[in-house]
């Protein structure tokens, strides 16, 4: 019978002590295993139980543990010792076999429904209770960081920043409007009005208040009512906050995918958390609650909510439907636009006596807002 070889020291390490235990290996083929004695103790190990515990050891070295005792571990501290260990023990580099393919697709089923329950429903549920309890301060914060986002991902010019618009004439009537439209209202934030050099047809508002137009929209526009009729209802999307909650829904959603696939920076998030603000794929209820908001605001300052649906209709005839990140786009990503363009034309009572809400010139003031523009400077 064969005796067991001694292939000399080990360490030993027991999983509970950070300090290992030198002690001789032995080797057995006759029994099939390999055997420690650190404590004065035999401890066979099967050769078809050993596995390799892959970067655990230098080029040289070899960290042996066996299955089902997951925190032992046996280093070898030569490459000889290696060698015979692996020409006995041909399943050391074995991986563990999957118990049940059925178990595994269910929990990979489950794995999903959970994210998909988090993300759709919990996130939705918690980013709307946050939003009442964010501070204004936060808030601002919040929209200063995503408006900056945004101009730097637009920029057309090579400066670094997509322009703003703020020619002081034009500054001047867009004040008057925005005068003219919030003292219908009794607004819980302050409002920042912004007008972007970009000829994008559209608008959108920010969390802290920012309400961004772009000199497209100005310059679609048939009139100073069109566009209060656009500022009106981005002015309901603030007074009810639901940037805010797009926003830490947006956080919240790409957090926990984050944590899935691989860690997201803040700068990618604020970039998610822009284009989807710049889409504003508000809820249904949201955009009916901002319509109503609208119309109130707009008979109060003298303009026919039907403005809004003039507008529309004369974007449908220059650019068709599926104009390219168009404000009819935008808003037609609801089914039921025609329904709120119908809605804004009813919402105008009966001999309703409207008035301009800005003068000629103002309006022509208005429309050349983006004739002089901030640059940013150049290092």
């Amino acid at each position: 019978m064969t005796e067991p070889l001694n292939i000399g020291r080990v360490l030993y390490l027991d999983g509970e002590s950070a300090v290992g235990t030198q002690c001789d290996l032995l080797v057995d083929d006759a029994q099939a295993r390999i055997t420690v004695a650190p404590n004065g103790t035999p401890l066979h190990w099967p050769y078809d139980a050993l596995r390799a515990v892959p970067d655990q050891a230098g080029r040289d070295r070899m960290t042996l543990r066996i299955d089902g005792q997951e925190t032992l571990r046996i280093q070898l501290l030569d490459a000889e010792q290696a060698k015979i260990v692996k020409a006995k023990a041909t399943r050391l580099y074995r991986r563990k076999p999957v118990a049940s393919r059925g178990k595994v697709a269910a929990w990979a089923v489950g794995a999903l429904a959970s994210v998909a329950l988090i993300i759709l429903v919990l996130v939705p549920v918690m980013a709307n209770q946050l939003a009442d309890f964010l501070p204004p301060a936060g808030e601002k914060a919040l929209g200063d960081a995503t408006l900056a986002q945004i101009r730097r991902a637009m920029d057309e010019t090579g400066l670094g920043e997509l322009p703003t618009c703020d020619a002081p004439s034009g500054l001047a009537a867009l004040a008057k409007m925005q005068a003219a439209l919030v003292d219908q209202t009794d607004l819980p934030i302050d409002l920042t009005v912004h007008v972007l050099d970009h000829d994008m047809v559209n608008a959108f508002t920010l969390p802290g208040g920012h309400i961004i137009l772009f000199r497209g929209l100005i310059d679609s526009a048939g009139s100073a009512e069109e566009v209060a009729a656009v500022f009106a209802h981005e002015i309901g999307h603030a007074a009810a906050r639901d940037p805010t909650r797009i926003a830490l829904r947006s956080a919240g959603s790409i957090g926990v995918l984050g944590l899935l696939f691989g860690d997201f920076a803040g700068g990618t998030v604020v970039l998610f958390m822009a284009e989807r603000l710049i889409q504003a794929n508000y809820s249904q209820q949201a955009e009916a609650n901002a319509d109503i908001f609208a119309h109130r605001v707009l008979i109060g300052a003298g303009v026919s909510p039907g403005a809004i649906g003039l507008f529309f209709d004369r974007l449908r005839a220059d650019f068709g439907d599926e104009d390219e990140g168009s404000i009819l786009q935008h808003l037609a990503s609801h089914p039921s636009l025609g329904d709120r363009i119908e809605a804004a034309r009813d919402a105008t009572p009966p001999g309703f006596a409207a008035r301009q809400i800005l003068s000629k010139p103002d309006w022509q003031a208005l429309q050349s807002i983006c004739t002089q523009t901030s640059r940013p400077e150049m290092f």
